[in-house]
């Protein structure tokens, strides 16, 4: 008699094809373990697997990773592997690759389909890491890079060349706010012969699904908002099987940049309250934008859910909900600073965004302007057009939203 008796293996669920997002978020991919029955995911920690029954190897060449058995962590991993079919199904994808951090996925991105001699199309105001990346590591790989006014759509034409292959757009873009019309770019670089590449971590799924707009492929820092709790590194970039296909055999294989089991299972955890945390954030942050909207002390605020945003119009049409960023000035944001990381007591003055818990900081706009964009003449009239001498970014959280009202009274006076 065995110690221990196996049960029935469970037999696998299939998501129907009609499966609304909000349920994706908690059953897209889901399958309970066959021997147990467990339904949360299982974390698997074992770097290596052992090989079929009747197997001694196996010839990748020419096949999709992810359709293979699990052979080696570095290449794919059941519990990565589960997520990536999560990630997939929220995104209305056929597939996902993820990866150890955002940046990582940007890069497993940009390396992963542009060689010497092409010529790259970024957002001239996105992620610092997107930005940097673009601007001073890939004309060193002989790739061209154009940072460009994406919300432009004449001068996004302009600058496309011949040997376009990739246009990268952020919508929102950290940290400003301002948003790119995602159907009219993915139309305009489709004609050009172009694939478009956007992050969409501010918005996640529940907010805005790109592919639906014609994008090719999505990227998310899986830090932010999808994991949610402020507690795992991980990106994603999410598309058709053929364009992350080849993105795994080329940036997933030899860039390194695995996502670790456990971060994948903590994502998974944070995925499974997406659709009620993005709803409550949102919700939270319209309260705060209208208040801190009526502040004295407040000269600005830049929300896609107050009709003062200057695409109002676009974020009701391409936004599902305004969201849970705001971007707020001062009239000396180097004085507000001290004040607000000094009196906060509830909201957190520190870095990064889209956590349970509220988190606000300066962005100066001479030390962004230093240390990545290093925009000059039109360019950089434009972001001070939105941003001023700095901004300050809020990421609102989970709490009760009076108590952030509350909180914020206190430290601005």
């Amino acid at each position: 008699m065995e110690l221990f008796q196996k049960p029935e293996p469970a037999k696998p669920r299939k998501a129907a094809p009609t499966l609304r997002p909000a349920t994706a978020a908690l059953n897209g991919g889901l399958i309970p373990n066959p021997v147990t029955g467990a339904i949360q995911p299982d974390i698997s920690m074992s770097v290596n697997n052992v090989f079929a029954p009747g197997s001694a190897g196996f010839s990748a060449e020419g096949a999709d990773l992810a359709d293979l058995p699990f052979l080696y962590a570095r290449w794919t991993n059941p519990t990565t592997r589960a997520l990536e079919a999560r990630l997939a199904a929220l995104e209305g994808a056929e597939d996902a690759l993820t990866t150890a951090t955002g940046v990582a996925a940007i890069a497993a991105t940009f390396l992963g389909l542009l060689k010497s001699g092409d010529h790259l199309i970024v957002s001239e105001v996105c992620y610092a890491g997107a930005f940097e990346l673009a601007t001073r590591i890939l004309p060193d790989l002989g790739i061209q890079v154009t940072p460009v006014n994406l919300s432009d759509l004449e001068a996004t034409r302009a600058a496309l060349r011949p040997n376009t292959r990739l246009i990268h757009a952020e919508s929102p873009c950290n940290p400003i706010l301002r948003l790119t019309d995602l159907a009219a770019l993915a139309a305009l670089a489709h004609e050009a012969g172009a694939l478009v590449s956007v992050d969409s971590t501010l918005a996640t799924p529940v907010i805005t699904r790109p592919l639906d707009l014609g994008v090719d492929l999505v990227i998310h820092s899986l830090t932010k908002f999808m994991n949610g709790h402020g507690d795992a590194l991980g990106g994603a970039v999410i598309g058709r099987k053929e364009l992350i296909s080849a993105l795994r055999a080329r940036s997933g294989v030899y860039l390194g940049a695995t996502l670790s089991a456990n971060n994948a299972w903590l994502i998974l955890r944070g995925l499974d309250t997406l659709y009620p945390r993005i709803r409550t954030a949102s919700a939270n942050a319209q309260r705060l934008a209208g208040w801190l909207e009526a502040h004295p002390k407040i000269t600005r605020v830049i929300y896609p859910g107050l009709p003062s945003h200057p695409q109002h119009a676009l974020a009701q049409a391409q936004m599902a909900l305004p969201g849970g960023m705001i971007a707020f000035q001062t009239a000396d944001p180097q004085a507000m600073s001290h004040q607000l990381a000094d009196r906060l007591q509830i909201i957190h003055y520190a870095f990064s965004l889209g956590h349970q818990r509220s988190i606000c900081v300066l962005i100066p706009t001479e030390d962004i302007q230093t240390s990545t964009f290093r925009m000059q003449g039109p360019a950089l009239a434009r972001y001070r057009d939105w941003a001023g001498n700095g901004l300050f970014r809020l990421s609102v959280g989970l709490e009760d939203p009076e108590d952030l009202i509350e909180d914020l009274a206190r430290a601005l006076g």
